[in-house]
């Protein structure tokens, strides 16, 4: 199992790393700097706003689905017909139900009408996730791993010619940000259902209310986790640009940093994907899931610890590369939020496997927990700090997620403290700390010192024995016998 999860993620992180820095640095980054702070604080505001009730479109099926399939593979073509006819319906209630928030939070206009597409994005994007989980469970991963990329490319080709194809005399609008995001989602739904369909006898649409009373059942607790992690990750920006009168140019300020932090921890969530399945089938298998947790774990977090010590050196310089406003402003704040990365990283390792083990009551009541401490922080630091406030905020709160995951998994699991290895790793940690710092006093181009942190972290997980470079080796040739 530890030699598929290694190739798999191989393949999962070079399409991405492929296609995905060049969305997130090259387009999203340019729309950000052509539009302004302002217009796209508009936008990511109400794109976060079309987040929070994204749950309602699920209700916890994608999740439920993924670890079902995984468990149960001969029950595809049987559920397939009845839960895409039962997300249809859900589609209803989440646009009716996002459209009364809009207008209770006092949304009108222009706002109304970009939250429109908005929504029909969500909406597209909730439903390719679905389709993906069950070739995720059926172990598919390499079609799942190119599918993950498919629209990010055609935004790319879409974007690309408006930016810079001299496709139109007027200038980018954030509009047409979203409409080539619909237009990415459509064609990627489309393949992706022709996929799905060629895996499974799937005929036609079945309205089955018993059988939907029954999926929901099993899987309202996946649909109260999504909406409480929506909640405490990505109401920030919708609390800035409500609560402040330069709630826009704030929140925008906020997603100058926010979306590298994003565009970083969308390769933890891609790797949980990867787990899911297989910590799912592993545990209902009775087989033991100590040696690929703790695998997986060194695997992640040596690399985000390069990342997070490389870009908090060098966020000033970080920021000023890739955006022309509020530039002291955002390294500030990045340098805050950044650190997040470790707590998101962590809670994507044992929140995954806390989920495969259907642990859904405990994870809400962390959840939940996060939801309180991420509002009342915000309540308070915003009026004073406007957007540092709400990074200090997310900071707080992920580190709060992640400690308690930590401790819920070795509760549950038993797992036993090896002290050497806890030594060895708090060593790790200060290590690559006393380079960065380091690095800072040399007189070298920072781009060279932020390769230099990463290269550096590798090598020194290596050296102690973290990842040991012959079990990766021989995982490769010789499987888990080894």
């Amino acid at each position: 199992m530890r030699k598929k999860f290694l190739t798999n993620l191989t393949l999962l992180l070079f399409l991405n790393l492929l296609i995905k820095p060049f969305w997130v640095f090259g387009i999203d980054r340019t729309v950000q700097n052509v539009v302004g702070a302002q217009e796209y604080g508009f936008y990511f505001s109400l794109f976060n706003f079309s987040l929070l009730l994204n749950m309602l479109l699920d209700i916890g099926i994608t999740n439920y689905n993924n670890r079902n399939i995984a468990q149960n593979s001969q029950l595809l073509s049987k559920s397939l017909s009845s839960i895409i006819s039962l997300r249809l319906l859900l589609a209803f209630g989440y646009m009716f139900v996002t459209i009364i928030a809009a207008f209770f939070v006092g949304y009108e206009g222009r706002q109304l009408y970009l939250l429109f597409f908005l929504i029909i994005n969500q909406f597209l994007a909730s439903f390719i996730l679905y389709l993906r989980s069950n070739l995720s469970g059926l172990h598919y991963f390499k079609t799942d791993s190119i599918i993950s990329v498919l629209d990010r490319f055609i935004m790319i080709v879409i974007c690309g010619l408006l930016l810079w194809g001299g496709v139109t005399e007027s200038p980018f609008q954030i509009e047409w940000f979203v409409y080539a995001q619909t237009a990415a989602y459509l064609f990627t739904l489309i393949l992706s259902l022709i996929v799905v369909y060629s895996k499974a006898q799937f005929l036609k649409l079945k309205f089955d209310r018993n059988y939907f009373i029954a999926i929901l059942k099993k899987s309202y607790p996946f649909a109260l986790l999504s909406l409480l992690m929506a909640f405490y990750y990505r109401i920030d920006s919708v609390m800035l640009e409500r609560m402040l009168p330069d709630g826009k140019e704030q929140a925008g300020i906020y997603a100058q940093s926010f979306r590298i932090l994003d565009a970083v921890a969308m390769f933890a969530f891609l790797y949980a994907g990867l787990l899911l399945p297989m910590f799912s089938r592993m545990i209902k298998q009775k087989r033991s899931i100590r040696q690929l947790t703790l695998f997986s774990f060194l695997l992640l977090i040596v690399p985000v610890v390069g990342i997070t010590f490389a870009s908090y050196f060098y966020r000033g310089e970080l920021i000023d590369l890739l955006y022309y406003h509020h530039v002291e402003t955002s390294a500030t704040i990045f340098g805050v939020l950044i650190l997040c990365f470790l707590g998101i990283a962590t809670s994507y390792i044992f929140g995954t496997l806390l989920t495969a083990n259907g642990n859904l009551r405990i994870l809400n009541f962390m959840a939940f927990g996060g939801v309180l401490i991420n509002i009342i922080l915000n309540l308070i630091l915003i009026p004073g700090y406007k957007a540092f406030g709400s990074a200090i905020a997310s900071l707080a709160t992920q580190s709060f997620i992640a400690l308690f995951q930590v401790m819920m998994a070795k509760k549950i699991f038993q797992f036993s403290i090896d002290l050497k290895r806890v030594v060895i790793f708090v060593l790790f940690i200060g290590g690559v700390l006393l380079f960065s710092m380091f690095s800072v006093e040399l007189d070298f181009s920072w781009i060279y010192k932020f390769v230099a942190i990463l290269v550096f972290t590798i090598i020194f997980a290596f050296l102690l024995r973290l990842i040991h470079l012959k079990v990766l080796v021989d995982l490769l040739k010789h499987g888990d016998e080894i």
